[in-house]
């Protein structure tokens, strides 16, 4: 069997006999925070974009389009609610393929499950399975002698590209399809996955609409493939298949199928505490425990961010973008103004959105702090990196103390992960930008409850 057909075997499986227990409630997990986090950005220009093409669209509604209520063709839906679930990027990673599999998985699954009637125990199965696959074929682009994703080092986003196949197993499996039909949904979705990461370094909004495009995608080829489309058996390892295509020979074909079905990545994935690329995350880190510890930032004279040096593209350079970022979002992807932003105070978890509006990215006092940061590979980052994304933090201060902060392990994770109490904080935040406190308990408990939600419409009609 090649393997997209194992990988499609086992998802045809899982749709027959069920995820065991433990499995479903961290599924559970990854939806109830795919949705807080889609809540919260119903607000942001590229949703209100995505929403009014689709309304251009039109057609027959048979998925909830989160933040309107709108009834849409599941397809659309997909596009928006995945856009919903990337825009802040506030959804999970798994390192080290570092990607961040559930805002494709979560809004294909929900659009196809509420559209073809199936109960939350099926939800959460192809949620499962579409995440596995997912971070799988991510692995298999992971280079261990380089330490990165060939995926990243070649500014593609393995998220998109990824994602869109994973998420048409999901798809695939809430439309009834059998292990053939899944592989060839997933052949098909290997030509439509895409995206570029330009847009983390210098800007624009494209990266925002990555999961949207991939969710949407992924519910076409699994239509696709129920109305009679095939895909190549060797979609993934052929000379001509995704693999070769994205990554070249620099992919680890194991990784597709050692241990399927056996060994799940699907608990190991981190939920991220802040609403910023999760490259940022250790500098916040620190950043905060220097806080806690006393630092006055009026009394800093300079300021370095040690980090591993793949990911110092993406947070530190351009230079002078990154200390002066034109947007929140930009700002969002900027060493130097998330350490800002974190040693002069942030909401929530540490830092939370209002810390990334175009207004707190233009603050002098941010801008004036971030300015004093530089930038800097360290060894011990790159020893750790990807498998955490660490930092070292070293302050100067103008009466000659230096302090130092290293964090090795991310929040989040496995080696440092949030509590129960700290992932309902994190969604009742997110949750209550757009619904009432009351609607965000009902939403907690009917996630928590999939396994056993027959209507999923009790939870759709909240998400409005």
């Amino acid at each position: 069997m090649t393997p997209v057909q194992r990988l499609a075997g086992l998802a045809a499986s899982v749709a027959a006999q069920g995820l065991p227990a433990e499995l479903r409630a961290d599924a559970a997990r990854r939806v109830l925070d795919a949705l807080g986090n889609s809540l919260a950005a119903t607000g942001e220009r590229p949703a209100r974009a995505v929403g009014d093409l689709v309304a251009e669209w039109g057609g027959a509604g048979r998925a909830t389009a989160i933040g309107t209520g709108a009834r849409l063709p599941e397809p659309s839906a997909a596009l928006l609610n995945g856009t919903l679930a990337h825009s802040l990027d506030f959804d999970d990673t798994h390192l080290p393929s570092v990607l961040h599999p559930s805002a494709s998985v979560v809004p294909t699954a929900l659009a196809v499950a509420e559209a073809r009637g199936a109960s939350g125990a099926r939800l959460l199965d192809a949620v499962g399975v579409g995440v596995e696959i997912t971070v799988r074929l991510g692995m298999a682009g992971y280079d261990r002698d380089l330490g990165n994703s060939v995926f990243f080092e070649r500014g593609q986003h393995a998220t998109a590209i990824c994602g869109t196949v994973g998420a048409a197993a999901a798809a695939a499996m809430l439309s009834g399809l059998d292990a053939a039909g899944i592989a060839d949904a997933m052949g098909i979705a290997a030509s439509m996955g895409s995206g570029i990461l330009e847009a983390n370094r210098t800007g624009g909004t494209v990266k925002r609409i990555h999961c949207g495009w991939a969710a949407h995608a992924a519910v076409t080829a699994a239509g696709l493939a129920r109305t009679g489309i095939t895909g190549p058996p060797t979609v993934l390892e052929g000379r001509f298949g995704l693999l070769q295509a994205f990554c070249g020979d620099q992919v680890d074909l194991d990784a597709l199928t050692a241990g399927l079905g056996e060994h799940w990545e699907l608990p190991g994935i981190f939920f991220k505490p802040y609403p910023c690329n999760h490259f940022t995350h250790a500098g916040i880190d620190a950043a905060l425990a220097l806080r806690a510890r006393g630092l006055d930032p009026d009394g800093v004279e300079s300021i370095e961010l040690g980090a591993p040096t793949p990911v110092l593209r993406t947070i530190g350079e351009p230079h002078e973008d990154k200390i002066r970022p034109t947007s929140g979002y930009h700002a969002a992807f900027s060493g130097p103004y998330t350490v800002a932003a974190a040693l002069l105070g942030g909401g929530g978890l540490g830092l939370f959105h209002e810390d990334f509006t175009d207004e707190a990215a233009a603050d002098p006092g941010r801008l004036a702090l971030a300015a004093k940061v530089r930038c800097v590979p360290d060894a011990r980052c790159d020893e750790i990196f990807p498998h955490q994304f660490p930092a070292v933090l070293r302050v100067r201060t103008r009466d000659g103390a230096v302090l130092e902060e290293r964090v090795d392990a991310n929040r989040g994770g496995p080696g440092n992960p949030l509590s129960a109490g700290e992932l309902a904080t994190k969604f009742r935040l997110n949750a209550t930008r757009r619904v009432t406190e009351s609607q965000a308990e009902q939403i907690t408990e009917l996630a928590y409850g999939l396994a056993d939600l027959e209507d999923l419409g009790r939870l759709t009609s909240l998400l409005t």
